[in-house]
């Protein structure tokens, strides 16, 4: 939908910011929002490393280190696994990558609605720092573990069962909605403000891939916040939405008729498709970075956009395959494994299509090419570890081991953060207009992916063993051999090491905005919309006077008589390097702003 170039260059005119404060702090530019949930949300999760690393030295050393109690280590992995899934992914995802990209993508000025765009990060802000307030409250943060299931989170036993618990389920209702506020602006914007010529099915995939999760999102969330609502009144007002008649430390509670299963249904509900709403826009970046790094256009486009639309509807059927072991009808549990199955099928499609875009690419073996590559092996390898757990009859004896473990972080924490760092690799010039250090690129990228793979692939074995997961220590159980506590202490080590290696990407983030090699509006001679604004980094309101014009796809890499090996989506018709699907009429209509 395109919107007349004047009116929007005078609207933004009329408020752009004339102080520090409004334009740092109280921003509205999407752009400055973006690097404000990104720097947050990197901080919360060098505190979620942190007390990832805090878990291991128990693990690896158990009883060396007296300040990590039973209770200290179940809240240290509650407060771990919330941080890297909400407060890091998900911010990160979305409103970091999906507040800086969506504009500049589809060629519009701002945000449709830049106040409540600025609100959503403040709102989140508040959720944080109502979250990290929990360390401090009376008996510490909860320790139910982050799904938190009841009745144990809210009964006393359970570390934090007071104030933890409760600090925890306020944080996530003020997150869900700064999530909902920055949801609708991204929907609203990519079907509202896209520029001349941007239809849908010229979008980048990582517009594509944020746009499904943030759907995914205001759907999913949803069941979140009426479990945190129902659990939270549990709690405080001593309701039985959840809590049956039960016996607390010999004491007969005064709940009755609730159904902690109920809250089971509910949480993985929303769980499952968060996976996909941390997984869709990697998979979007992923294909733009492989693009624009091996110098060729994606294999399949419209299959890729299919096939994260299919993914996105599927991932609200497989929920209950998480629940295998909670009891069910046999029939439920071969749906859910079939159902579980055949969302494979569709990410599948997407691995194919990304080994045949590098099939025959120039590739240029950059660090975001390097993150890139790293990311398809893990998710590759983590997925297939998925195939074996979406089968009841393997997953029941599986489910309470580190094979969980080791699958999950595999598919969920590090394969996401690859995708992360390649983004933050391939964007940071556009952002501050300056590269960052190579050698401190390839430091961290070498020591991230070798040391998560030596973190990670032991677990499976470890958990073929029988070792369980949740454990505060191993020592003592027989079927448990001495080389698997040998196992756990190396993991331990390189485990510190790849935590302290982030340390390195902080720096280089730093010491590269003041220090670094100043960088080409075009560095990476990609032809996607974002690097052709007329200021880098981009000034307040994107586009100047006249907002841009677009004739073709974003991937019009290598074209056959170009003058260069990338043709801009902006520049003129006669360039050529319309999407091979572009018939004389369609591009005709496309040029003239009609959109699909």
């Amino acid at each position: 939908m395109a919107h007349s170039a004047d009116h929007d260059h005078d609207d933004a005119a009329a408020h752009e910011p004339t102080s520090f404060i409004n334009k740092y702090v109280w921003s509205q530019d999407h752009k400055v929002i973006a690097v404000q949930y990104a720097s947050m949300a990197i901080v919360v999760g060098l505190v979620g490393v942190l007390l990832s690393d805090l878990m291991r030295l128990q693990i690896g050393f158990p009883g060396h280190f007296a300040f990590i109690t039973p209770e200290r280590y179940y809240q240290f992995v509650t407060m771990h696994g919330m941080i890297m899934v909400i407060y890091l992914l998900t911010a990160l995802f979305l409103g970091g990558f999906g507040n800086y990209l969506i504009p500049l993508m589809v060629g519009a000025r701002d945000m449709v609605f830049p106040y409540m765009n600025m609100l959503s990060f403040w709102v989140y802000l508040l959720a944080v720092v109502v979250l990290m307030a929990s360390f401090f409250a009376p008996g510490g943060p909860t320790g139910a573990g982050w799904t938190l299931y009841p009745p144990q989170s809210i009964l006393p036993g359970t570390p934090g069962h007071d104030w933890g618990i409760i600090l925890m389920l306020v944080s996530l209702l003020i997150f869900i909605v700064a999530t909902t506020m920055g949801g609708l602006n991204y929907v609203t914007t990519v079907l509202q403000a896209r520029c001349e010529g941007m239809t849908l099915l010229r979008m980048p995939l990582s517009v594509w891939g944020i746009f499904t999760a943030t759907v995914l999102a205001l759907l999913a969330f949803p069941a979140l916040f009426v479990s945190g609502v129902m659990l939270l009144l549990d709690k405080t007002l001593g309701t039985s939405f959840f809590i049956p008649a039960v016996v607390s430390l010999g004491q007969l509670t005064g709940y009755k008729g609730g159904s902690p299963l109920l809250f089971q249904h509910l949480f993985w509900f929303f769980g499952h498709p968060e996976v996909y709403i941390v997984a869709l826009p990697a998979f979007g970046i992923v294909s733009d970075l492989i693009s624009v790094h091996a110098r060729k256009a994606i294999f399949g486009y419209r299959m890729m956009v299919w096939a994260i639309l299919i993914i996105g509807g599927l991932s609200f059927v497989v929920w209950a395959h998480h629940m295998f072991v909670s009891g069910m009808n046999p029939w439920f549990g071969f749906f859910f494994a079939t159902s579980t199955l055949i969302i494979a099928v569709p990410t599948a499609i997407k691995v194919y299509n990304w080994v045949l875009t590098l099939w025959r690419g120039d590739i240029h073996l950059s660090v975001p090419m390097l993150f890139t590559l790293a990311f398809m092996l893990t998710f590759l390898a983590g997925g297939l570890t998925g195939l074996f757990l979406g089968n009841v009859s393997v997953d029941i004896p599986l489910s309470g081991t580190y094979f969980v473990v080791a699958h999950f972080h595999m598919v969920m924490g590090v394969a996401p953060l690859l995708v992360v760092f390649g983004a933050i690799y391939h964007w940071y010039p556009k952002i501050s207009g300056r590269m960052l250090n190579d050698h401190l690129g390839h430091l961290h990228f070498w020591v991230t992916f070798l040391g998560t793979y030596l973190i990670y692939f032991p677990m499976h074995y470890l958990g073929i063993l029988g070792m369980p997961r949740r454990y505060y220590n191993f020592e003592g159980y027989q079927f448990i051999p001495q080389s698997a506590h040998q196992l756990n202490a190396f993991i331990t080590v390189v485990a510190l090491i790849v935590g302290a290696t982030q340390l390195v990407f902080v720096f280089n983030l730093v010491w590269s905005l003041f220090r670094g090699r100043r960088a080409d509006p075009n560095p990476w001679r990609a032809a996607s919309l974002e690097w052709f604004t007329p200021q880098t980094p981009p000034a307040h309101g994107n586009w100047g006077a006249q907002l841009p014009v677009v004739h073709r796809w974003a991937y019009a890499y290598s074209v056959p008589g170009a003058a260069e090996d990338f043709i801009p989506q902006n520049a003129p018709a006669q360039a050529g390097g319309q999407e091979p699907d572009a018939t004389p009429l369609a591009a005709s209509a496309a040029a003239t702003g009609v959109a699909t």
